[in-house]
């Protein structure tokens, strides 16, 4: 399957091998910056791509290791697993969600994907979270889940007035984060073109960061009126970069904020920014 070659620099700019001085951007961390002393006091995951199910791959294998990826992780608060958890079959998902119950006690919440096929009553059913929700964690960071699929699994803009909601619901809080299975943008071969949204997310300056899943082969970071908007690769499905990953987020008492894409296999870093 041919889903490229586009967008190479987003790659790259999420490599560390760029760093963007403008005010306002995101800034690349070398392995070495990344690992000097950080405390945070918020600290969430966010994987994206399982495709439990899908014919000729290994898909219990992959999602068993991000489930030991993660649990490798310390003083994690949150996980948001960024849609396409399941390869169309609507059967698989109380099976995935048997998978993603291993985490518990930690928390954890999803976003619907495109290969998502399920109603939405189906979804609330099982998940017991709308595809469209937001909350408030420890009293100061807002998290704001958007659907951008459907049943038939079209790409879709969210839903504007949801969106214009949760912002001015979530507004008093010192940071928000989003998160979005498909690119609002064309930034990428299977973004959707909906400025409407970015304009929106621009004019809340607590908006901290979005989170993008969808494009297997993208694990970079673009950006719109001074918002960064980050990618994490995949960690199942039969396509794409060839080291499975999961993205890492930190907030300190400062508000100081950092992301860190790392490799499942080993939590190596493959690429990191301060935001």
């Amino acid at each position: 399957m041919n889903r490229r070659p586009f967008l190479k620099n987003l790659t790259l700019l999420g490599s560390g091998l760029v760093t963007l001085p403008m005010a306002g951007y995101p800034v690349s961390l070398s392995k070495t910056q990344y690992e000097e002393a950080f405390l945070p006091v918020f600290k969430f995951i966010t994987a994206s791509d399982g495709h439990f199910g899908q014919p000729e791959t290994d898909f219990k294998t992959s999602h068993q290791n991000l489930i030991e990826g993660i649990k490798r992780e310390s003083d994690v608060d949150l996980v948001v697993f960024n849609g396409d958890l399941i390869h169309d079959d609507p059967g698989f998902m109380p099976e995935v969600k048997k998978v993603y119950d291993q985490l518990l006690p930690l928390p954890y919440y999803v976003a619907k994907g495109n290969h998502d096929k399920v109603s939405e009553s189906r979804w609330l059913e099982i998940w017991g979270q709308s595809s469209n929700t937001f909350f408030t964690v420890k009293d100061h960071y807002g998290m704001i889940i958007l659907n951008s699929s459907n049943e038939a699994g079209d790409y879709l803009c969210v839903d504007l007035d949801f969106l214009r909601t949760a912002l001015a619901e979530t507004q008093p809080l010192k940071q928000v984060f989003i998160f979005i299975h498909i690119s609002q943008k064309d930034w990428t071969r299977h973004g959707v073109d909906c400025q409407g949204v970015l304009d929106l997310i621009a004019s809340y300056p607590n908006v901290k960061a979005t989170f993008h899943g969808h494009d297997h082969d993208v694990d970079g970071i673009s950006w719109s009126q001074k918002k960064p908007y980050f990618w994490s690769g995949h960690f199942g499905g039969s396509w794409g970069n060839p080291f499975p990953s999961y993205r890492v987020c930190e907030v300190d008492e400062q508000g100081k904020t950092r992301t860190a894409l790392k490799r499942i296999s080993d939590g190596v870093i493959l690429n990191a920014h301060q935001i």
